[in-house]
């Protein structure tokens, strides 16, 4: 008897390997350049930050950039910072700051960041929240994401510092110590999962 070779046919297999990937590329997030990339420390614990009424203080190269969950607080964050510093915003510029990541820049230069393309932003050289004694406009951010918060959400809002590991104390203590002249002492301080060492 007379031996066939034997073929089999790829065209499922193919079309479930197209159909996975095309899964895994549309339920896939980018992950969003940041403004400031720091070196977290490394931890074991896995306690997860929440999702919601959250501002994320965040300290690298000694400068400060400040960072808000929920759109509408951030925008009514800036109305009562606008307010404070009589600086004016248009609701184009609203919208702008409420989709826009975290930043460190003066109020008074805000709006120069807002008129950027979100890419450039991160080029940008952006100096830091000020938050000296003379001019701390770090306080101001969080004491009124803090009142906007509870103005939208009814609901206290949770602070998380995310620090580089190789940045120096006196600038994390001055965060710290701005945070407790707000009646502010539970705070989370971010750092990277690591494994545990053996």
């Amino acid at each position: 008897m007379k031996k066939k070779s034997t073929s089999t046919d790829m065209t499922a297999m193919c079309d479930v390997a197209f159909l996975l990937l095309t899964f895994f590329i549309l339920t896939a997030t980018a992950k969003v350049p940041e403004v400031l990339p720091v070196d977290t420390p490394s931890s074991t614990v896995q306690t997860k930050l929440p999702e919601t009424d959250l501002a994320t203080l965040t300290v690298g190269k000694g400068k400060v950039f400040f960072d808000l969950k929920g759109r509408e607080i951030r925008k009514r964050t800036l109305e009562l910072m606008a307010q404070k510093y009589q600086v004016d915003f248009s609701e184009e510029d609203m919208t702008k700051f409420a989709l826009m990541e975290s930043f460190g820049v003066p109020i008074q230069s805000l709006k120069q960041i807002l008129d950027m393309k979100s890419a450039d932003r991160t080029k940008a050289g952006q100096p830091g929240i000020p938050n000296d004694s003379l001019d701390n406009q770090l306080a101001d951010w969080v004491q009124n994401a803090r009142l906007a918060n509870i103005e939208i959400d009814n609901k206290e809002l949770q602070i998380a510092i995310k620090g580089d590991a190789k940045e120096e104390y006196p600038i994390i203590r001055k965060v710290m110590d701005i945070l407790q002249e707000q009646k502010i002492n539970s705070f989370s301080l971010v750092t990277g999962l690591r494994g545990k060492e053996k």
